[in-house]
């Protein structure tokens, strides 16, 4: 059985793939490679399809040790990344063989460290994914982040771009001291201020410690709500409404004073109020963001969102292109 053996977890490694979509309305989350720009491209250098399973570290990436021949690419964070001791790049098609060893270093910049292997990680699927959900333990490897002594199979290795082949510097994302993020506006916003509503698009919000897969909680100013008689059904927190459905990338504001940016495997809905919600093509640059990180939002539109989306599926089809010779 083709497979690679877990030298060491690093800090927090989890198999994710593109995601599992179309259970939301069950409250099921997508879950998912949470920068699915690196995700993807990780896996286009390991001559994979963009969407199958690969490893998304955070912080601080695995040890792994190879049984036989494959592709393997790293990309994501900014990584000291070595293959037996010596230095490998990143963003580009490795090659590695029975006995070696991929390991990680400290981050030099972003907060997740992504790992394609050619063939991709053949672990069962739940509802037509591989991805982890490790608040119900359902997915992945074993439901759960890898841990010393785990072999995760892998499948049928494909053909990969040449070795040494490495992603132009055009392609390369950027890793800002704060970070811009687009968001579109409505949900619950008319329950703020219209000051409240200025305030928090003026605010540079610091990312505190609790900020992982669920979501990214954010400190820097206080949001003032209308006052009005609470709704039957809502809560007695002026932040209080009645339940609806949290969007992917919503932002709430419990209290008022610490938003919420929830992410890929938060809850699918409840009952806090939504300012509203960040674009799909920014929550790559959320998803590597670390804590004591800042961010800034800027307020935009549903066809400009959409825009977005269908820029960075170009981009990367052009980089598919490119990296096909």
């Amino acid at each position: 059985m083709n497979e690679v053996l877990v030298r060491s977890g690093g800090l927090y490694t989890t198999v994710q793939d593109a995601g599992r979509d179309g259970h939301y309305a069950i409250g099921m989350p997508p879950s998912g490679a949470m920068d699915r720009y690196s995700f993807t491209i990780a896996n286009l250098l390991a001559g994979n399809p963009g969407s199958d399973a690969a490893l998304e570290a955070t912080y601080l990436g695995p040890e792994l040790e190879f049984t036989d021949s494959r592709a393997v690419a790293v990309t994501g964070a900014d990584s000291s990344v070595t293959i037996n001791g010596v230095s490998a790049p990143m963003w580009t098609s490795l090659r590695v063989g029975p006995g070696d060893v991929l390991g990680f270093g400290p981050l030099a910049a972003g907060a997740r460290p992504y790992v394609a292997i050619g063939g991709g990680l053949d672990v069962p699927e739940y509802l037509n994914s591989r991805s982890t959900y490790k608040l119900t333990g359902i997915g992945g490897f074993e439901g759960r982040a890898l841990a010393e002594g785990d072999r995760v199979p892998l499948g049928q290795a494909q053909d990969p771009p040449a070795e040494g082949t490495t992603v132009p510097a055009e392609f390369l994302p950027e890793f800002p001291d704060v970070v811009d993020v687009r968001l579109v506006v409505g949900l619950c916003s008319y329950r703020l201020t219209e000051d409240a509503l200025n305030s928090f698009f003026d605010t540079t919000w610091k990312v505190t410690k609790d900020a992982d897969r669920i979501g990214y909680r954010l400190r820097g100013g206080a949001i003032d709500f209308i006052e009005r008689e609470q709704p039957f059904g809502a809560g007695s927190d002026p932040a209080n409404v009645v339940d609806l459905g949290y969007p992917i990338g919503s932002v709430q504001i419990p209290g008022g004073n610490e938003p919420i940016i929830l992410l890929n495997d938060a809850v699918t809905g409840g009952g806090y109020a939504t300012v509203g919600t960040v674009v799909s093509a920014d929550r790559d640059r959320i998803a590597q963001t670390g804590t004591g990180g800042h961010v800034r939002f800027t307020a935009t539109d549903v066809d400009s969102a959409v825009q977005a989306r269908q820029d960075r599926d170009a981009w990367l089809h052009k980089l598919r292109t490119v990296l096909s010779g």
